[in-house]
């Protein structure tokens, strides 16, 4: 971890990585210690939640991707795991979670939950234990931005939710028996613990991950507590004297008990010996109930679908411990590890919001300033062009020799190295290129072989074996990618076409500029003195005039584009952002910095270049005024020199070195503009050939271990069809139907027994008068009372249960003493409650 954090500090940031020696140091004790905390001890909740809050907190620091493949060990005792890996810090911290609600199990099981303390302790860590999965599920899962593990699932952790509330539940239930309250309220507890266990199985039928063995497990738990709840639900019906009622729900206790102890197979002999002593004691009950009921009460028996659904006493609820839902609380500096780490450290979203910034500010001075400046100029100029200006003019006035203006652009073209400078740029901005396109190209390389091995991979599989995402789902972002390098590169080649055509044109001319003056004037030929009317002079006076304004104009220009370039450079915004973000963090400490939050500090700051954006609309104006004005000057010079044609040759000669000059300015700023791109792009190239190696990677070892999973599972087929038949067996139990759950269970048998249930009374006959009834007085131990009569083969009616303790000792049920085995004695002792059998 500390590597790849030490690694990202010194490529991304402006800070040394040095200066956070300690916190690499810590993050990694923390990780070691929170990876290590398998045992069942209280000690490893701290270490996983304090571990997990730094995660939390980093999270803010660095992106999600540090460049890091991330391990991390699961709960194997009982979730199922193994080792997994991802490459950022959230499936980090959702290991850490899963590891924190496989420990909080963990040291449910632990416990002593025969007492009363044991029960309650361990109902609470497993509400906790709910409670984080439900906090990995609904926040940490869906910012992972990437397919979650097949462990990781929705209906997977819907599963273990249902099921840790399930055990929290019973937890209740057997405080509740075990403190001896009504029956009414058991029976609600017990009910809602059947329903947990449903919905725990339910999902576990559509995971892909849950066991068979599991399914099995949490199906036995659900019949064996909707017997409990029916039993319980009996024993009230006694005490209101509903008979009918009681006959009733103890036959749907049965039924539900034997439909229980059909998963005998996949559950343990504590549960097993739970049934056993519940079937028995129903059994018993039934018995007795339907003879009282025949020969006394006679009260009609009501069929399972007129009986009135249990009430639910839902008492478990997914808790998620506040370490876990605030982790920043955790942070409070007063513990060992409980410093923020890497706090000095600017966070990442503000090192995002400072670009953020400084992209938006270079699109408004370059897009909205600098460009539309230089639009006006270039206009101006091909207006002048197109006149024949200054060429015209010039001619006029020194018809022998060069003009002021001519060897002044002549002395700066020297100065530059001319051609020489353009050839050389040209030739470092092509290797650029070159280098940005080989990079580019090594990505689109890896994307295509990526593509081909998983193609030929799944030709090989076939699509229902290789079932993964095809590259171009997998990698979206990245295919989108190389069609916008694609059009950049694309784009750029047409530009530099484009500046080797105007060299083309102006190459020559340029030439001439670089000879000496002597070059230049044998370039232009001299003319003949004309003589100039005063109609002409006055006409070149305001010509001359029209064209210093020009001039000023373009010098003014200059000028306000400098300070607008200085103005941009001087705008740093980094003070104030992070006075911004320390505001933040102090008066909202647990909000993660996002670049949003600093939006109105954007707006606010870019107000600043709005009196230049208004400047570029006032030199819009005054150049039209100014075209509108060299238009009719040259206009009227051309009218005042009709008919003379003795400068013709040398005005197109000026004209055209004065263009050419013009044009090889233009060269050059595209130059600089061109080099400026590729130099932007070779980041954004080498990010994209980043994401593709190491995408490339991710999958091909993604791809291994598909192939080894294949070998493996073609190795075991048969294994493998027989367990997909039963999860499909078992899911098909789970179909929506109309009836409610607890109605829906063994109608088909209770069918069957329906017309056997119904007591043939003849309406002639009155019953009986019914004695008010009283429970069986319990006989002391080891003396027959005549009550109980002589049977055979079968127990007395009234024969005690036997105590948990009693339960225990000879084989009982020793997780929950509420449902003994009622048959299980001591080897050669006879007993009373067991009648005098024969044979």
């Amino acid at each position: 971890m500390s590597a790849a954090i030490k690694q990202y500090i010194s490529t991304k940031y402006d800070q040394h990585p040095d200066m956070f020696k300690k916190d690499l140091e810590t993050i990694d004790i923390m990780r070691t210690n929170a990876v290590n905390a398998l045992e069942p001890h209280t000690s490893g909740i701290q270490k996983l939640t304090l571990y997990a809050a730094q995660l939390v907190w980093i999270g803010g620091k660095f992106p999600i991707d540090v460049r890091k493949i991330l391990s991390q060990h699961r709960g194997e005792k009982h979730f199922g795991g193994g080792h997994k890996s991802q490459n950022h810090l959230r499936f980090e911290l959702a290991n850490v979670l899963f590891n924190l609600a496989s420990l909080y199990t963990e040291l449910a099981v632990s416990l002593n939950r025969s007492t009363s303390d044991g029960l309650k302790s361990a109902c609470n860590y497993f509400c906790q234990a709910a409670g984080v999965i439900s906090h990995l599920k609904d926040t940490v899962i869906p910012d992972l931005r990437t397919t979650p593990p097949e462990d990781m699932d929705t209906m997977t952790l819907e599963s273990l939710q249902q099921l840790l509330l399930a055990q929290a539940q019973e937890c209740f239930w057997s405080k509740a028996v075990k403190d001896g309250l009504k029956d009414s309220l058991i029976a609600k507890l017990a009910a809602k613990v059947c329903d947990l266990y449903d919905q725990a199985a339910e999902y576990g039928t559509r995971s892909d991950i849950i066991s068979t063995d599991w399914i099995h497990h949490m199906t036995a738990k659900h019949h064996h507590f909707a017997a409990a709840a029916q039993y319980r639900a009996s024993l009230d019906c006694l005490d209101k004297r509903r008979y009918g009622e009681e006959v009733a729900r103890l036959r749907d206790s049965l039924v539900c008990v034997n439909e229980a102890l059909k998963e005998s197979r996949w559950i343990n002999k504590i549960v097993l010996g739970d049934l056993n002593g519940l079937k028995a004691r129903v059994t018993e009950d039934l018995k007795r109930a339907e003879k009282d009921n025949d020969v006394i009460y006679l009260n009609l028996v009501p069929p399972k679908s007129e009986l009135k659904t249990l009430d639910r006493a839902g008492m478990a609820t997914a808790r998620i411990p506040p370490d876990v839902s605030d982790p920043y609380s955790t942070l409070d500096g007063k513990g060992s590890f409980s410093q923020p780490l890497f706090a000095k450290l600017v966070p990442y979203a503000v090192h995002v919001a400072v670009s953020i910034y400084d992209e938006r500010k270079e699109r408004v001075v370059n897009t909205k300033v600098i460009d539309e400046l230089d639009g006006l100029t270039n206009k101006l100029r091909d207006l002048l062009q197109s006149l024949n200006l200054p060429g015209s003019l010039q001619a006029l006035e020194k018809p022998l020799g060069l003009p002021p203006s001519l060897r002044t652009h002549a002395e700066e073209i020297r100065q530059q190295d001319g051609l020489h400078k353009i050839r050389r740029s040209m030739h470092e901005i092509s290797k650029l290129k070159n280098n940005d396109a080989t990079i580019y190209q090594e990505g689109v390389d890896l994307l295509k072989t990526e593509a081909t091995e998983d193609e030929r991979s799944r030709s090989k599989h076939g699509t229902d074996r290789w079932t993964r995402q095809a590259s171009g789902q997998a990698a979206e972002k990245l295919y989108a990618q190389v069609g916008e390098i694609d059009g950049y590169l694309k784009s750029a080649a047409s530009s530099d076409e484009l500046v080797k055509s105007k060299l083309k044109e102006c190459e020559s001319a340029v030439r001439v500029f670089e000879g000496t003056d002597r070059d230049l004037e044998a370039y232009v030929p001299s003319s003949r003195r004309a003589m100039l009317t005063p109609n002409v002079e006055r006409a070149a006076d305001n010509l001359r005039s029209t064209l210093s304004d020009v001039s000023k104009l373009e010098h003014r220009r200059k000028r306000q584009a400098e300070e607008v370039r200085d103005k941009f450079k001087r705008d740093d915004i980094n003070s104030v952002i992070l006075a911004e973000t320390a505001r933040f963090e102090r008066e909202y400490p647990m909000q993660k910095i996002e670049p949003a939050q600093f939006e109105n500090l954007f707006e606010e700051r870019l107000e600043r270049y709005e009196e230049d954006i208004e400047m570029v609309s006032q030199e819009r104006e005054n150049q039209a005024q100014l075209s509108t004005r060299i238009q009719e000057a040259n206009a009227a010079f051309s009218r005042a020199r009709t008919g003379d044609s003795s400068t013709k040759e040398r005005e197109q000669a000026l004209q055209r070195l004065e263009n050419a000059y013009f044009k090889y300015k233009e060269i050059v700023s595209n130059l600089n503009t061109g080099r400026k791109f590729y130099n932007d792009l070779a980041p954004i190239v080498t990010r994209f050939t980043d994401s593709c190696r190491d995408f490339a990677y991710q999958r091909r070892v993604e791809a291994g271990q598909m192939e080894t999973e294949l070998s493996t599972a073609l190795s075991n087929l048969n294994l493998n069809i027989q367990d997909q038949k039963e999860r499909h067996a078992l899911r098909s139990n789970y179909a929506p139907q109309q009836a409610p759950p607890q109605q829906q269970q063994h109608q088909q048998q209770q069918q069957r027994h329906q017309q056997q249930e119904q007591p043939k009374v003849q309406p002639p006959l009155q019953p009986m008068t019914a004695p008010t009834p009283t429970r069986a007085p319990q006989p002391e131990p080891g003396v027959w009372h005549p009550a109980q009569g002589i049977k055979f083969g079968v127990s007395a009616p009234g024969a005690p249960a036997q105590s948990g303790q009693q339960g225990q000792q000879h084989g009982g049920n020793v997780h929950n003493p509420a449902y003994p085995n009622a048959n299980v004695r001591a080897p050669g002792q006879w007993d009373v409650s067991h009648g005098v059998r024969f044979g």
